[in-house]
């Protein structure tokens, strides 16, 4: 990897849309040459597996399926495979169907397995990863293999809205006949479970065109696994015996299962001709691969910059199923949860100007919206809209919305669920939220979490934020002063209502939250005051309504600096709090504890750095532009091209917890875009 900070402006080389910054003048357009290099892995780093084997890369079709492996296609964790998709007959999660495809290259009946698998002991077979030469992502995962004179090269598309993966190999260099051999390796298995070797699994299969199709359980979808040119499929049925996962291993999880081979295909190819293969749940006609391939590259923008990466990450958590739109939390294995889908949705989609994207989640949002207050069944995939705090998110995120297309065209869409939620909420309909007359909302903590902190250990909360919670009251004071002025002209006495309301509420809030060293305690109830320094007054500072003054803002920012700040997001409790541990390692009830005491969360960046802005404003550019480098250094490292779901607290700030989180590329996607606006 090759940083060029020094050479260009870093807003140059972040690749967001040209503006007007102080006396510069930035474009989205830079140096060919820069461009090439962005996301190229040489050699030397992919024979090294302590590199190679920690840069894990994802494709999504945008409808729930992916595929997820490390850049040497070494699975690392029971969630990574070829071809991974939901299978709404069994349950609610997905399911690892083909979980790789062991290439063999051939040559005067000398064989090179281009495989890669962990057994138990630390033993790697069949090493193919000494053939790598080069790894690129900038458009569509490559890897390039030399075998003696033999150069092949390896390309990955997932197809849009379709459970179809396609592989396409290209012979650039040989000097004799070559023979390339495939070897499926299956699994038919919940991503939260193994499969071993049991006498259940069907070995039958039937040929289709240019291949077979095969089943190994009775309610899985039929895989079938073509190429678009004739081949000869060897049926060898055989299991390959513990092969090991070690990023499961490492979280104190089993980490071992067996793996079920039908057999291998062979077929012939002549130097520079490509070969197409597809794994998918229906059959397609050989002829439309090539094609189909060549298609959906063009369909893809390059990441080629910063902002790219972003932009394709966004694209990733979209979900269309059965008509619905929805967004998905993280990879490998969050769903669509109502908090996650309203924080992450302006940035999303607005931040990079898919505004009719945003009104089509929103649509299916607004249904489970209603579904709840009305007290229905819903029938929406939206998890956790129950949770104290998500509807006024809901409110937030209309609010982006309303900045970004007019507040009358908010109104127009909008405002008859936005007058409906501020009702919920005033008539105290909310099962646990309570409007009390200073104001302020209270909210219980104790038995379930009740915020975006909500790490628990034996069915309790580990942070149990009972109370008047810091952020859920800013919240409520943003929204009764937006949906105020919203319908100012529209309906006078809805809005006089609102802010009569919201004038006790900044008075109470400014009395209850704040104290004498000048930052706002996280919850409080009744004599039980939280101390801790959390991130969550950052909040009060960066919306658009805030019941401090400049000056009370100011300090509340300046304790977040000082201890919270790090390179990879802000931390969710301070050192000199009791309780901190900043490392989320271990098993699962160790890393659970510290979920929330110290880990760094970069979505919380976007908050801090827009209140930041709203403070020191074109004063404060430098800073902020200063501390998205550190986002830019990860896109090289965790999960190629997005931001992983937290950070260490504490130097090296290493990337945790799921591989690529909703939140956070949504935050810092809508701080590039508020960048872009400062004139």
């Amino acid at each position: 990897m090759s940083f060029y900070f020094a050479f260009i402006p870093y807003f140059v080389f972040l690749g967001i849309p040209t503006t007007n910054i102080g006396t510069f003048r930035y474009e989205l357009t830079f140096n060919q040459s820069t461009i090439m290099s962005y996301l190229r892995f040489d050699k030397t780093l992919m024979i090294n597996l302590e590199e190679s084997l920690t840069r894990e890369i994802l494709r999504t079709n945008k409808s729930g399926a992916y595929h997820c492996t490390t850049v040497v296609d070494c699975n690392t964790r029971k969630y990574h495979g070829l071809l991974v998709i939901p299978v709404p007959g069994l349950d609610d999660e997905n399911h690892v169907l083909l979980s790789s495809l062991d290439e063999t290259v051939i040559q005067h009946g000398a064989e090179f397995n281009l495989g890669l698998h962990k057994y138990q002991g630390n033993n790697f077979s069949p090493k193919g990863h000494k053939y790598v030469r080069e790894f690129d992502c900038e458009k569509i995962p490559a890897t390039t293999y030399r075998v003696g004179g033999v150069i092949l090269t390896k390309e990955k598309i997932f197809v849009h809205h379709e459970n179809r993966i396609l592989i396409r190999y290209t012979l650039v260099e040989a000097h004799s006949a070559t023979t390339l051999r495939f070897r499926p390796f299956l699994a038919f298995r919940s991503v939260r479970q193994y499969t071993n070797e049991n006498a259940m699994a069907s070995r039958e299969y039937q040929e289709a065109e240019n291949g077979i199709k095969t089943c190994m359980y009775a309610g899985y979808p039929e895989l079938y696994m073509q190429f678009n040119k004739k081949n000869t499929f060897h049926f060898m049925p055989d299991w390959y015996h513990g092969i090991e996962y070690s990023k499961e291993q490492e979280r104190g999880y089993d980490f071992r299962e067996d793996l079920y081979v039908p057999g291998y295909f062979e077929v012939d190819i002549k130097k520079g001709e490509s070969i197409v293969f597809s794994a998918g749940i229906s059959e397609i006609s050989p002829r439309r691969l090539k094609r189909m391939f060549d298609e959906e590259v063009a369909d893809r923008t390059p990441r080629d910059s910063f902002y790219h990466c972003l932009k394709n990450s966004a694209h990733q958590f979209h979900n269309r199923q059965d008509g619905q739109h929805y967004i998905l939390a993280g990879y490998p294995w969050f769903k669509c949860r109502a908090r996650d889908l309203f924080v992450s949705l302006p940035g999303l989609t607005l931040a990079i100007d898919e505004f009719d994207e945003f009104e089509s989640i929103m649509e299916t949002a607004q249904k489970a919206i209603y579904d709840y207050i009305d007290n229905k069944p819903s029938a929406y995939k939206i998890y956790e809209m129950d949770d104290p705090d998500v509807l006024l998110w809901a409110v937030w995120a209309l609010q982006q919305y309303a900045k970004e297309t007019g507040r009358e065209n908010c109104l127009t869409k909008y405002g008859q669920l936005l007058e409906d939620i501020m009702d919920f909420f005033r008539k105290r309909k909310h099962s646990n939220l309570f409007l009390h007359e200073n104001g302020l909302l209270y909210t219980n903590g104790t038995d379930k979490p009740v915020t975006w902190m909500n790490s628990t250990t034996n069915g309790k909360p580990i942070v149990p934020r009972t109370g008047y919670v810091v952020e859920i009251n800013a919240l409520w004071y943003n929204a009764m002063r937006f949906v105020a002025d919203l319908f100012r002209e529209q309906n006078e006495s809805l809005a006089h209502s609102l802010d009569t309301q919201a004038e006790i509420t900044g008075v109470s809030f400014v009395e209850v939250f704040r104290n004498e060293f000048g930052y706002l305690l996280d919850y409080v109830n009744g004599n039980m005051m939280d101390w801790s320094v959390r991130p969550n007054m950052i909040f009060t500072v960066a919306f658009d309504y805030s019941p401090l003054d400049r000056t009370q803002k100011k300090q509340v920012l300046d304790i977040v600096t000082k201890e919270l700040l790090t390179p990879k997001g802000i931390r969710s409790l301070s050192p000199k709090s009791g309780g901190y541990d900043p490392n989320y390692v271990g098993p699962q009830i160790q890393r659970d504890h510290a979920y929330h005491q110290g880990t760094a969360w970069p979505w919380l960046m976007g908050f801090y750095l827009e209140a930041y802005l709203r403070i020191y404003k074109m004063s404060g550019i430098s800073f902020v532009e200063r501390q998205l480098i550190g986002f830019e250094e990860e896109i090289a490292t965790h999960c190629i091209g997005t931001i992983s779901e937290l950070f260490d607290g504490n130097p090296p700030f290493k990337g945790r917890g799921a591989i690529s989180f909703a939140m956070n590329v949504a935050e810092i996607l809508r701080i590039l875009k508020l960048l872009s606006k400062f004139n």
